[in-house]
């Protein structure tokens, strides 16, 4: 099950970095996951500061 954003991102960009398959990308006010790219790995959820990223 692909990751999701919640509006608590600050938009640091540490899920970004942290994705091995480039599924993060900067958005309207947060950063989303393209769904179709998630592989499920977590380490966006493990690397984000403010524990915006959960499963959906």
């Amino acid at each position: 099950m692909p990751r999701f954003i919640s509006d608590e991102c600050v938009m640091c960009g540490a899920c970004s970095a942290t994705c091995p398959v480039e599924a993060i990308k900067e958005g309207d006010g947060k950063y989303v996951v393209d769904k179709e790219t998630c592989i499920d790995c977590g380490a966006c959820e493990a690397g984000c500061p403010v524990s915006a990223i959960s499963e959906e």
